[in-house]
Protein backbone atom coordinates (compact mmCIF):
# COMPACT_ATOMS: atom_id res chain seq x y z
CA UNK A 1 0.00 0.00 0.00
CA UNK A 2 2.80 2.41 0.97
CA UNK A 3 4.55 1.91 -2.37
CA UNK A 4 1.35 2.33 -4.36
CA UNK A 5 0.60 5.66 -2.65
CA UNK A 6 4.18 6.93 -2.98
CA UNK A 7 4.30 5.82 -6.62
CA UNK A 8 1.05 7.63 -7.42
CA UNK A 9 2.35 10.85 -5.84
CA UNK A 10 5.49 10.61 -7.99
CA UNK A 11 3.56 9.80 -11.17
CA UNK A 12 0.66 12.26 -10.79
CA UNK A 13 2.35 15.20 -9.15
CA UNK A 14 6.02 14.92 -10.17
CA UNK A 15 7.21 14.99 -6.57
CA UNK A 16 10.72 13.91 -5.60
CA UNK A 17 10.89 11.06 -3.09
CA UNK A 18 12.74 13.35 -0.67
CA UNK A 19 9.63 15.58 -0.55
CA UNK A 20 7.18 12.68 -0.38
CA UNK A 21 8.72 11.28 2.79
CA UNK A 22 8.39 14.71 4.46
CA UNK A 23 4.60 14.79 4.00
CA UNK A 24 2.56 14.61 7.19
CA UNK A 25 -1.04 13.79 7.97
CA UNK A 26 -1.64 17.55 8.11
CA UNK A 27 -0.78 17.75 4.39
CA UNK A 28 -3.82 15.59 3.57
CA UNK A 29 -6.95 17.75 3.72
CA UNK A 30 -10.51 16.46 3.63
CA UNK A 31 -13.08 18.99 2.47
CA UNK A 32 -16.39 17.14 2.34
CA UNK A 33 -16.01 14.44 -0.30
CA UNK A 34 -12.89 16.10 -1.74
CA UNK A 35 -9.40 15.05 -0.68
CA UNK A 36 -6.54 17.51 -1.22
CA UNK A 37 -2.79 17.13 -0.83
CA UNK A 38 -0.68 20.13 0.19
CA UNK A 39 2.35 20.10 -2.09
CA UNK A 40 2.68 23.79 -2.91
CA UNK A 41 0.99 27.11 -2.18
CA UNK A 42 -2.51 25.78 -2.66
CA UNK A 43 -3.49 22.15 -2.04
CA UNK A 44 -3.87 19.91 -5.08
CA UNK A 45 -7.01 17.80 -5.54
CA UNK A 46 -6.58 14.05 -5.45
CA UNK A 47 -8.71 12.23 -8.05
CA UNK A 48 -10.74 9.12 -7.30
CA UNK A 49 -9.81 6.28 -6.77
CA UNK A 50 -6.42 7.63 -5.67
CA UNK A 51 -8.09 9.55 -2.82
CA UNK A 52 -9.55 6.31 -1.44
CA UNK A 53 -6.14 4.63 -1.71
CA UNK A 54 -4.49 7.51 0.18
CA UNK A 55 -7.10 7.46 2.96
CA UNK A 56 -6.78 3.69 3.28
CA UNK A 57 -3.00 4.06 3.53
CA UNK A 58 -3.44 6.58 6.36
CA UNK A 59 -5.65 4.15 8.27
CA UNK A 60 -3.17 1.27 7.86
CA UNK A 61 0.26 2.92 7.84
CA UNK A 62 3.21 0.65 8.43
CA UNK A 63 5.65 1.10 11.35
CA UNK A 64 2.89 2.32 13.68
CA UNK A 65 2.83 -0.65 16.05
CA UNK A 66 6.18 -0.12 17.69
CA UNK A 67 6.40 1.37 21.16
CA UNK A 68 8.36 4.34 19.83
CA UNK A 69 6.05 5.34 16.95
CA UNK A 70 2.34 5.05 17.88
CA UNK A 71 1.50 8.73 17.37
CA UNK A 72 3.63 9.48 14.30
CA UNK A 73 2.26 12.28 12.11
CA UNK A 74 4.39 11.26 9.09
CA UNK A 75 2.42 10.06 6.06
CA UNK A 76 5.25 7.57 5.58
CA UNK A 77 6.57 6.83 9.09
CA UNK A 78 9.99 5.28 9.46
CA UNK A 79 11.11 2.59 11.86
CA UNK A 80 12.76 5.00 14.26
CA UNK A 81 10.78 7.21 16.60
CA UNK A 82 9.93 10.62 15.17
CA UNK A 83 11.51 9.91 11.79
CA UNK A 84 9.95 9.47 8.39
CA UNK A 85 10.74 6.71 5.96
CA UNK A 86 14.19 7.18 4.43
CA UNK A 87 14.06 8.63 0.89
CA UNK A 88 16.82 6.41 -0.53
CA UNK A 89 15.10 3.28 0.75
CA UNK A 90 11.70 4.35 -0.64
CA UNK A 91 13.29 5.20 -3.99
CA UNK A 92 14.97 1.78 -4.13
CA UNK A 93 11.67 0.03 -3.32
CA UNK A 94 9.86 2.03 -6.02
CA UNK A 95 12.56 1.13 -8.54
CA UNK A 96 12.20 -2.52 -7.54
CA UNK A 97 8.48 -2.54 -8.43
CA UNK A 98 9.08 -0.82 -11.77
CA UNK A 99 8.72 2.88 -10.94
CA UNK A 100 12.06 4.58 -11.60
CA UNK A 101 11.38 7.52 -9.29
CA UNK A 102 13.66 10.13 -10.86
CA UNK A 103 12.63 9.40 -14.46
CA UNK A 104 8.95 9.14 -13.53
CA UNK A 105 9.07 12.45 -11.66
CA UNK A 106 10.65 14.21 -14.64
CA UNK A 107 8.10 12.77 -17.06
CA UNK A 108 5.20 13.71 -14.76
CA UNK A 109 6.21 17.33 -14.35
CA UNK A 110 6.85 17.74 -18.06
CA UNK A 111 3.38 16.39 -18.79
CA UNK A 112 1.89 18.86 -16.31
CA UNK A 113 3.73 21.67 -18.09
CA UNK A 114 2.20 20.68 -21.42
CA UNK A 115 -1.26 20.98 -19.84
CA UNK A 116 -0.83 24.07 -17.63
CA UNK A 117 1.24 27.28 -17.44
CA UNK A 118 4.58 27.01 -15.64
CA UNK A 119 3.63 29.43 -12.80
CA UNK A 120 0.46 27.43 -12.09
CA UNK A 121 2.42 24.17 -11.96
CA UNK A 122 5.05 25.78 -9.73
CA UNK A 123 2.44 27.01 -7.22
CA UNK A 124 0.42 23.80 -7.21
CA UNK A 125 3.31 21.37 -6.92
CA UNK A 126 5.77 23.34 -4.82
CA UNK A 127 8.38 23.94 -7.51
CA UNK A 128 10.31 27.14 -8.10
CA UNK A 129 8.92 29.17 -11.01
CA UNK A 130 12.34 29.29 -12.72
CA UNK A 131 12.51 25.49 -12.66
CA UNK A 132 9.09 25.02 -14.23
CA UNK A 133 9.79 27.73 -16.82
CA UNK A 134 13.07 26.04 -17.81
CA UNK A 135 11.37 22.64 -18.04
CA UNK A 136 8.51 24.14 -20.06
CA UNK A 137 10.99 25.54 -22.54
CA UNK A 138 12.71 22.15 -22.81
CA UNK A 139 9.42 20.36 -23.47
CA UNK A 140 8.23 22.88 -26.03
CA UNK A 141 5.23 23.92 -23.93
CA UNK A 142 2.81 26.41 -25.46
CA UNK A 143 2.22 28.54 -22.37
CA UNK A 144 5.09 30.97 -23.03
CA UNK A 145 2.75 34.01 -23.21
CA UNK A 146 0.95 33.25 -19.94
CA UNK A 147 1.16 36.17 -17.50
CA UNK A 148 1.06 34.99 -13.88
CA UNK A 149 -0.98 36.86 -11.32
CA UNK A 150 -4.58 37.66 -10.49
CA UNK A 151 -6.57 37.62 -13.73
CA UNK A 152 -9.86 38.31 -11.96
CA UNK A 153 -9.44 42.07 -11.84
CA UNK A 154 -8.58 44.70 -14.42
CA UNK A 155 -5.53 46.95 -14.26
CA UNK A 156 -6.14 50.38 -12.73
CA UNK A 157 -7.58 52.84 -15.24
CA UNK A 158 -8.40 50.19 -17.84
CA UNK A 159 -11.96 49.83 -19.14
CA UNK A 160 -13.11 47.19 -21.63
CA UNK A 161 -14.12 48.44 -25.11
CA UNK A 162 -17.69 49.57 -25.41
CA UNK A 163 -18.13 50.34 -21.72
CA UNK A 164 -16.51 53.76 -21.47
CA UNK A 165 -18.07 57.11 -22.26
CA UNK A 166 -16.70 58.64 -25.46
Amino acid sequence: MRLRVAGVIVLLYGQPVSSIVRLTLDDVIRDGDTVLLRLGESPSPIPEPVADLLLEHIEHRENMNTATNPASRWLFPGRRAGQSFRPHHLSALLNKIGIPAAAARGAAIRQQLLDMPAPVVADALGYHNKTTTRLRNETGGTWSRYAPGDHGRSPAGWTPRGTGDS
